[in-house]
């Protein structure tokens, strides 16, 4: 397993050690103590969660403003544009973000700490990705950012109008959304 540092530090790209033949692959897609290794922390994650999404779906951009998720991303099958924008106040790259393509051909992960918004949107005929989140769904605390909000300047490279679910049309401008200290 192999991580990379993003332009925010904090994200982090990883990439597993794929063993392939003829008759399929095997990988690790988490392994707690190389996870802590590579991080230098022990993560302790309390549920995992699966999606699947149409084509043009765009979910997010999401976080919980209590009871923070980190999160650790990956798609299984087909292929996403994921996104992550720094919310933290007090971080260097507050406001900046991170797209990387995720799919089930490249099976890159994503590790996003508490402190990030998220969303991604559905590039191949369908998707499903798999992510593990070190605290619980908590709905009275989940947040939305406005996926299209200008100051965020975000290059979903869309062909079309996104689809999006009735939450996600009520996102908050960045300048409006409670946000992380």
């Amino acid at each position: 397993m192999k991580a990379t540092r993003t332009a925010i530090p904090d994200l982090l790209i990883i990439e597993p050690k794929v063993f392939g033949d003829d008759r399929g692959f095997f990988f690790e897609s988490f392994n707690r103590r190389r996870f802590a290794e590579l991080l230098g922390l022990d993560v302790d994650f309390v549920q995992d969660n699966h999606s699947r999404s149409a084509r043009n779906v765009l979910r997010g951009l999401h976080y919980q403003i209590q009871h923070a998720q980190a999160k650790l991303v990956r798609v299984i099958q087909g292929a996403v544009l994921d996104v992550a924008v720094d919310i933290r106040r007090s971080s260097p790259t507050f406001g900046q973000h991170v797209t990387l393509e995720l799919s089930a051909e490249n099976k890159r992960m994503l590790w996003i700490p508490e402190g990030f918004a998220h969303g991604f949107l559905v590039l191949s005929d369908t998707a499903e990705s798999l992510y593990k989140t070190t605290d619980y769904w908590y709905p009275e605390y989940e947040r939305c950012l406005r996926w299209d909000d200008p100051t965020l300047a975000i290059d979903w490279k869309l062909r079309t109008t996104p689809l999006l679910s009735a939450k996600d049309t009520q996102g908050k401008k960045f300048t409006e959304a409670e946000l992380f200290p």
